[in-house]
């Protein structure tokens, strides 16, 4: 596992540390799924859109931290597949089109009803009947080790990121860059910097991280799904 020194950083939620990787600063959040619950918000409980991680940091359940958990369309509807609470609101998207979501393979992050979490391409997805929460985007960044076909060393699409990835060991690893970087960066922070075998893209240029006292990172932009991690 490559070396990660802590950088300054502002003040974090419990859980996440500053590190940084390959000369660039990121924000990575090491959730063991069986002891923290690892949840996905849409609608506050009047049934309206949270729409952005300052709304869910003020109106939302008390969380340990909280980001951007998914892709989103003009209503704040969730791009691919969205299941919470068991319930699936959104269908997997397994069509072609243009843009971050269809550089495929893409993927689907989830979390069973007995807290074990996952992170698999949308193609190896099943749905199974203790599936509690699962959020599909895309692309992939990391797949079985490997990091996403399409891309290159350190390419010059570059923006603030948010991924999440799933160790060996089963713990789930959220990350957040503090500046923009490229996909191939961004994938080799989890594979080689946060040891997960199998990494999804969450967002970008939108992404943030907020906790119960407001947004941490980012912020100031809209929101769809949001995934939080809450003490149980």
């Amino acid at each position: 596992m490559a070396s990660l020194p802590a950088v300054a950083a502002p003040t974090l939620p419990d859980l996440c540390e500053t590190v940084t990787f390959e000369g660039d600063a990121f924000i990575a959040c090491t959730v063991d799924p069986v002891l923290q619950d690892i949840r996905l918000f849409l609608h506050t409980p009047d049934g309206q859109p949270y729409g952005s991680l300052e709304s869910f940091a003020a109106d939302g359940p008390s969380v340990v931290f909280a980001m951007n958990g998914g892709m989103y369309l003009p209503d704040r509807s969730p791009q691919g597949l969205y299941v919470e609470a068991g319930g699936t609101l959104a269908p997997l998207v397994t069509a072609d089109g243009e843009g971050n979501f269809y550089l495929k393979p893409n993927g689907v992050f989830l979390v069973t009803a007995d807290h074990r979490a996952q992170v698999v391409a949308t193609e190896a997805f099943v749905a199974t009947p203790d599936l509690a929460y699962a959020t599909q985007s895309g692309p992939m960044l990391v797949i079985d080790g490997a990091l996403h076909p399409e891309f290159s060393d350190n390419g010059t699409s570059r923006y603030v990121r948010n991924g999440v990835g799933v160790r060996a060991d089963g713990k789930v690893v959220f990350a957040i860059s503090l500046d923009v970087v490229s996909f191939g960066r961004f994938a080799r922070l989890f594979r080689d910097g946060l040891s997960c075998p199998d990494a999804l893209y969450l967002d970008g240029f939108v992404s943030g991280l907020a906790d119960d006292d407001g947004v941490v990172v980012g912020g100031g932009h809209a929101a769809g799904p949001i995934v939080a991690v809450l003490q149980r």
